[in-house]
């Protein structure tokens, strides 16, 4: 029986382990000692990364948006006559002065939707990259198993890579001891970081803290596990020494810097509770974040509605972000990708059909922003890819490969982490910088 059972009659004169635990206090930290034992505690070793034993890579931030965005939609290619002839009811109007609802002309050809106006400001400082036409080889149009396809870092024929492209990643370069090197925000380990033995997915930060009822009892606590050459006492200090870590850094009272307000939203609280481990400087090299509710087959909208309303968090909520990080975007990258896009045409319902290609954005301070990369197939029915999809131009794991090779220390790993690939820097857009 281990020594926080035994009775409290048996050591009258001390706070005994099982009177504080029993009384609601450490529960849950009882647990985290029973499975910690004998190792390093996982919220300990936050301790051991502190600010100025970061890895001098980037932190990469990965934004999925689940369930196909219309990409023709998000960067509208309004130079082109068949976008409008293809979408009389869906399509945006080319840019004009004094037209809210017209889309935020780029370079002459394309332009954003007018809720994405946030990022704007980001495209024309140069540190927003845009990128078109991008996608994977999967055909099936399935979201499960397009997105099961991307997170594994495949091309097609999803599901012959067990474990997520960042899991690999992992594997190849040395990285912090943190727990939190990588994080999720969601209920649930994304395909993309499965595997990863250092991977942390959580709703909130606070689900890491260890609380206790009565301040008393946190300091019976502390007392408790104050000395102790066993593996429990040992572990017990780690563990509340960690909680005393994440204590400082709790997403409930972070400010942003900047003058920054993240919109009330999942992603938004997502980005926010980011960029107070980003500074904090706790280890972290990943965060994954998704939004959901892209498959617009009904009732899509153009410049209002259901998509603009989406993108409308998206824009506000990587703005924020943007804002808040201040000269910490320089060691920053973000990734915004969806697993394909939508049918050219629009459909009998005002919304859009499974498609193939979509758009990509990615922010940073080391990007080489303010411009379209990529190659367009155009939109005549000649250049569409049956049975009438925006056709890929652009493999998606090419701006991964390039990220991780030239921001993320990984220029020697990439075939172990898209395996068949052959990335290599001659297949480079020129997205980011070294």
């Amino acid at each position: 029986m281990n020594d926080w059972n035994l009775c409290e009659q048996e050591r009258p004169s001390r706070v005994t382990r099982r009177a504080v635990l029993g009384a609601g206090a450490g529960i849950a930290l009882a647990s985290a000692l029973t499975a910690w034992v004998g190792n390093r505690s996982a919220l300990a070793q936050v301790t051991v990364a502190p600010k100025g034993r970061e890895t001098g890579r980037d932190v990469l931030v990965n934004i999925f948006l689940r369930g196909a965005a219309d990409g023709l939609s998000l960067v509208v290619p309004y130079g082109e006559d068949e976008y409008f002839k293809a979408r009389p009811t869906l399509a945006l109007a080319a840019p004009k002065k004094g037209n809210a609802g017209s889309a935020l002309d780029l370079n002459g050809f394309f332009g954003l939707h007018p809720a994405l106006s946030p990022l704007l400001p980001l495209y024309k400082g140069g540190t927003l990259a845009v990128l078109h036409a991008v996608g994977s080889g999967d055909q099936t149009r399935s979201h499960f198993e397009a997105m099961a396809t991307m997170e594994r870092g495949e091309f097609k024929e999803a599901g012959r890579e067990a474990r997520g492209w960042l899991a690999r990643h992992f594997d190849t370069v040395p990285g912090s001891a943190s727990p939190l090197r990588a994080v999720a925000f969601g209920a649930i380990m994304p395909d993309t970081l499965r595997g990863a033995t250092s991977a942390t997915a959580v709703n909130s930060l606070s689900d890491l803290q260890i609380k206790t009822p009565r301040p008393e009892l946190e300091t019976a606590l502390h007392a408790m596990y104050a000395t102790g050459p066993d593996a429990v006492s040992i572990a017990g200090r780690e563990t509340i020494a960690a909680m005393d870590t994440l204590r400082k850094i709790d997403p409930a009272n972070y400010k942003p810097a900047n003058g920054a307000t993240y919109p009330a939203t999942g992603l938004g609280d997502g980005l926010k509770q980011t960029a107070c481990l980003v500074k904090a400087g706790v280890g972290l090299e990943a965060a994954f974040l998704d939004r959901g509710g892209w498959d617009t087959h009904v009732g899509q909208g153009g410049a209002t509605g259901w998509l603009a309303l989406q993108l409308d968090d998206v824009a506000k909520s990587l703005a924020a972000f943007a804002q808040d990080l201040g000269k910490d975007r320089d060691r920053v990258t973000v990734i915004v990708q969806t697993e394909f896009g939508r049918r050219v045409v629009e459909n009998s319902s005002l919304g859009t059909d499974h498609g193939r290609a979509s758009a990509m954005f990615v922010w940073g301070g080391s990007v080489n922003g303010g411009k379209v990369h990529g190659d367009w197939p155009g939109l005549k029915p000649g250049q569409l890819e049956e049975p009438g999809d925006l056709r890929v131009m652009t493999d998606y794991r090419a701006v991964l490969a390039e990220i991780l090779a030239k921001r993320c220390g990984n220029a020697a790993g990439l075939d172990k982490v898209f395996p068949g690939a052959n990335m290599d820097a001659k297949k480079f857009l020129g997205v980011v910088r070294s």
